[in-house]
């Protein structure tokens, strides 16, 4: 029997209490990126609810970062699913205790409440109800466990690298935006590192020996900050600036960090070319800049395919009760790797939530059957509705 929203939403509201339970749990856990105990504990305890449902696992073991988590369960439909979310947070260690997971109101708030634990949980409870009410909806589904993403996705990077091309489309699960709204485009992003060098000499006795490495930094600064709306949806900040060792003396260097953010991949490009450009024009005599970085992330752009799949979504909602929006946003996350990968992807498929990184950060409660609902519904629709079809490759993991 195909897959419904009368079968689907008492089968998950009976598994609520199960699901705040667990999400307080996994908000107990300090997993700030980079600190492997909180990462591995983290992964552990999804491991554990993976593995108690029979479902294959595979670890991405990352000595720096903790190591990455696939999950795996194959139905006997078509269509290939990779749903993407991450463990680490940006909270310091000791915040899990200071700050438990507490109800106000409506709201369940905690630290990582909403990015990302409750969208890791709301991927394993879709592919639980999936597998459970409807095999025949689906051919493989992966919940993907990534250890960095509020960082730089060094490890993930790698891992979705080697996963993307055995899947038909993504999912990621970060929160939905404080208004419902699935995220369908992202802004690409990078930080370009601008180093001047100059020469230092006595700022009272010879200055005139010297070159001065932060004014020739300043004029750069200008010019930078002119490239935004170098095309639509382009943005430059210089966020970070330092030179100098003491006012007595000129400055032999200067170093800025510059974020860079592009809603088109073509865009990428001329922006690099700018900057490079004002690099290297000298407008001190004598001082050089080197630039190093770049970009980090390809943007999400909206595609024809990606369209489809929000239109997708957004009739499943109507099925489930309630109206979907599709918006872009100007933040990177795994959907900007998936989507370089050139695969169809949509974001915010996660729990209602908002101020994020803060010390509020909420998800809705009501919001996480509906949610978890949309996932499921939206993966066995687009299986049915022959998504993804041509595409190659072979089975997941």
């Amino acid at each position: 029997m195909a897959l419904t929203a009368e079968s689907l939403l008492p089968w998950l509201t009976l598994r609520l209490p199960a699901y705040i339970a667990a999400l307080e749990q996994l908000c107990a856990i300090d997993s700030p990126t980079g600190h492997r105990p909180g990462i591995d504990a983290t992964g552990q305890w999804a491991e554990q609810w993976a593995a108690a449902r029979g479902w294959n696992i595979r670890r991405f073991p990352d000595a720096q970062a903790g190591d990455g988590l696939a999950f795996t369960v194959h139905g006997t439909g078509r269509l290939r699913v990779l749903l993407a979310a991450h463990m680490d947070t940006v909270y310091p260690v000791g915040t899990a205790a200071a700050r438990p997971l507490r109800r106000e109101g409506g709201r369940l708030v905690g630290p990582g409440s909403a990015d990302n634990k409750g969208g890791l949980l709301s991927a394993l409870y879709a592919v639980e109800a999936l597998a459970a009410l409807a095999p025949q909806s689906f051919g493989t589904l992966s919940v993907v466990c990534g250890s960095d993403e509020e960082r730089n996705s060094r490890a993930s990077r790698a891992m979705l690298e080697a996963l993307a091309p055995a899947y038909d489309l993504a999912l990621v699960m970060e929160p939905a935006r404080a208004n419902g709204d699935i995220v369908s485009a992202r802004k690409g992003s990078g930080v370009f590192v601008l180093d001047v060098t100059g020469r230092a000499a006595h700022a009272g006795v010879e200055p005139e020996r010297g070159v001065n490495a932060i004014v020739a930094l300043a004029h750069q600064i200008v010019a930078l900050q002119a490239l935004n709306g170098l095309r639509p949806g382009v943005t430059v900040n210089v966020g970070v600036i330092a030179g100098g060792e003491a006012p007595n003396v000129v400055p032999a260097q200067a170093r800025a960090l510059v974020d860079v953010r592009a809603a088109r991949p073509e865009d990428m490009a001329p922006v690099t070319a700018a900057v490079e450009a004002i690099a290297a024009r000298e407008v001190v005599a004598g001082a050089v800049t080197q630039v190093s970085g770049g970009w980090t992330f390809a943007p999400m752009a909206r595609t024809p395919a990606i369209g489809r799949l929000a239109d997708l979504a957004r009739a499943c909602a109507g099925e489930l009760g309630f109206t979907l929006g599709d918006t872009a946003t100007g933040g990177a996350s795994y959907a900007n790797l998936l989507a370089g990968l050139g695969m169809p992807v949509l974001d915010g498929l996660g729990p209602v939530g908002g101020q994020y990184h803060g010390p509020d950060e909420y998800i809705e409660q009501a919001s996480i059957v509906p949610r978890i609902a949309l996932v499921a519904l939206l993966i066995a629709r687009a299986n049915a509705d022959g998504f993804g079809e041509t595409a190659p490759g072979p089975q997941g993991a």
